[in-house]
């Protein structure tokens, strides 16, 4: 609108309106509840009212004469205040949100509206600033987004945050060539319960199984809940299927366990349908439809268990739970007539001489049910599970045993037996005590056993490692890394560690005489342990050419099927009896 040049005179007036007296004017702009600020002609402050003070921390001593740039949150660009003067100039007002910073440092949003005042020649006399407070509707703003894609009952994610999270984690999948589970979980029982006691103790039901299944899985997971009594879980990069397995079952133990709600003990067992990525689809829409199809199999099949879509990984699944139940079952009942596990030995050989001067204690399972379980198998349930911490420690006191029983019945010594030890045995706090106890229970010497740690448990938290592994070097004990060269090692750490062997994997001496990369890698790797003073042990040698290949590379200890496979103790004695 055009600028008036002149003064509007008294008689111009429209008539009935009269000017407010200055004392009034005055009065209302103290007593104003939104902060006000006057600045003259060159920007600089004049004036703030006492809504304006306590606004932003500031006195009028602190502000007065200074231009407003010193109240900046640094949040706006140049361009932001170059078209706020622009429009100051073209049409004597701008309104915009602008972010300032109080005298304590705290940024605060707020409304912003600017009008010039000029003099009667069209000069500007002033710039008066009035602010709204927007915290109020920003706080509305953030909830109603929050609700657009939140469950206002148990604060999860809702259809249409789920279904465009997984959309993402799709993508994601489909570019890194990666796996993906969905779970749809229903509850069993629910609608009984909520027809029998209501919907708020309903409510809180659901409130609580949204918190174990949040507690069921990592943070990088989606739990979502899609209505009802219906849930979806989502788990991203999943190492193989069998992994969605495990937490189906961790999900299924989680959830079956009683709710205590209003002093009554309440149960809603899951049922569970599983999708995979790619096998069972490949958009959101198929993979939801398949695990729908999947969870009321489960219904079908008596409620409180998952199902694949796939049949086949039902079995595999199937088997799988069977398997560490036979195992939870062994460990549980271990006694000295019934005990499904025994230790097999397999013989060291000096590479010089050919003598036996080491035996490596290995665990087998004899189950009657799966039969001879190999140690691939049940080894990697016991490591899902946690079962390998007792199963480990018995397999020290079980060796310790053995060893014992060597050398008060048979008169044989001189032979170490080396052992293995899981990452969670390493990091568990009793493992210095527990071997510590079965040396003394069996009046046993540290230079009797030798404890074998995997390359990649050692590298997983090397300074963790490295503290256990020198108070049991300080108890006088042997040790070694294992499988040597299949994972990722930091030699900075490793000349640390107070190891004495280090261990070729089997991989490696495999085609040792045909294949230049497993030579070459051999050869580097005795080498290299030669150069810190290590003691190099090669498994895997089935071939005299194998051993004549290793022994021109200067390894010091071999093993493998040509000297012996693994054998029971009573063969393992007369196998040493025979080479005295």
């Amino acid at each position: 609108m055009p600028r008036s040049t002149k003064p509007v005179p008294a008689s111009a007036q429209p008539a009935g309106e009269s000017r407010l007296p200055p004392e009034a004017l005055r009065r209302a702009y103290e007593q104003s509840l939104e902060p006000i600020m006057i600045t003259d002609r060159d920007n600089r402050i004049v004036s703030v009212n006492p809504a304006f003070c306590r606004l932003s921390g500031y006195t009028p001593a602190d502000l007065v004469g200074h231009n407003p740039r010193m109240l900046a949150s640094g949040r706006a660009s140049p361009e932001f205040y170059a078209g706020m003067w622009q429009a100051l100039n073209d049409k004597d007002f701008w309104e915009g949100e602008i972010w300032d910073q109080r005298q304590d440092g705290i940024s605060y949003p707020r409304w912003l509206k600017i009008a010039v005042v000029r003099n009667p020649d069209g000069s500007v006399a002033n710039y008066v600033a009035n602010f709204s407070d927007i915290n109020a509707s920003k706080e509305v703003a953030d909830r109603l987004a929050y609700l657009a894609y939140h469950d206002p009952l148990t604060n999860l994610p809702n259809r249409l945050a789920f279904e465009s999270q997984l959309a993402q984690s799709l993508r994601i999948c489909a570019r890194e060539n990666e796996q993906l589970a969905l779970m749809l979980i229903d509850l069993d029982n629910f609608k009984n319960i909520n027809d029998t006691l209501g919907h708020p103790v309903g409510d809180k039901l659901l409130q609580n199984v949204a918190v174990r299944l949040g507690e069921a899985v990592r943070s990088s997971d989606l739990v979502a809940r899609l209505g009802g009594d219906e849930f979806v879980v989502v788990l991203a990069d999943i190492d193989s299927p069998l992994s969605a397995a495990r937490v189906a079952s961790k999900i299924q133990q989680q959830l079956a366990d009683s709710y205590r709600i209003d002093d009554q003990a309440l149960y809603a067992t899951p049922s569970i349908g599983i999708s995979l990525y790619p096998v069972d689809g490949t958009d959101p829409s198929t993979l939801l439809s398949n695990a729908d199809r999947a969870m009321y199999h489960a219904k079908g099949a008596g409620r409180n268990n998952y199902q694949f879509y796939s049949p086949r990984m039902n079995e595999a699944a199937g088997e799988r739970l069977r398997m560490e139940n036979e195992l939870r079952r062994a460990i549980a009942s271990i006694a000295p007539a019934s005990c499904e596990f025994s230790i097999h030995f397999q013989p060291q050989i000096e590479t010089a001489s050919g003598r036996t001067v080491g035996l490596e204690a290995l665990l087998r399972w004899h189950n009657p049910t799966f039969g001879q379980v190999p140690p691939s198998r049940f080894i990697a349930i016991a490591e899902e599970t946690g079962l390998i911490q007792p199963l480990g420690d018995w397999v020290v006191w079980e060796t310790c045993r053995l060893i014992s029983l060597m050398k008060e019945e048979h008169g044989i010594a001189n032979i170490r037996v080396a052992i293995n030890i899981s990452a969670q045995q390493l990091r568990h706090e009793n493992l210095l005590q527990m071997v510590r106890g079965a040396l003394a229970c069996y009046e046993l010497s540290p230079y009797d056993i030798e404890l074998e740690v995997t390359e990649s448990t050692a590298m997983h938290s090397p300074e963790t490692t490295l503290s256990i592994l020198d108070q049991l070097s300080a108890m006088g004990i042997k040790l070694a890394i294992d499988d040597f060269g299949t994972g990722y090692s930091s030699l900075a750490y490793l000349k640390h560690m107070p190891i004495q062997r280090l261990k070729l994997d089997r991989s490696f001496v495999l085609d040792i005489e045909s294949d230049a990369n497993d030579a070459a890698i051999c050869s580097a790797t005795i080498a290299l342990g030669h150069s810190l003073g290590l003691e190099l042990v090669a498994e895997g040698v089935e071939t005299p050419a194998q051993r004549d290949f290793l022994a021109d590379l200067g390894c010091d200890v071999l093993q493998g099927y040509l000297y012996s496979k693994p054998m029971p103790y009573e063969d393992t004695v007369a196998y040493l009896q025979a080479r005295r």
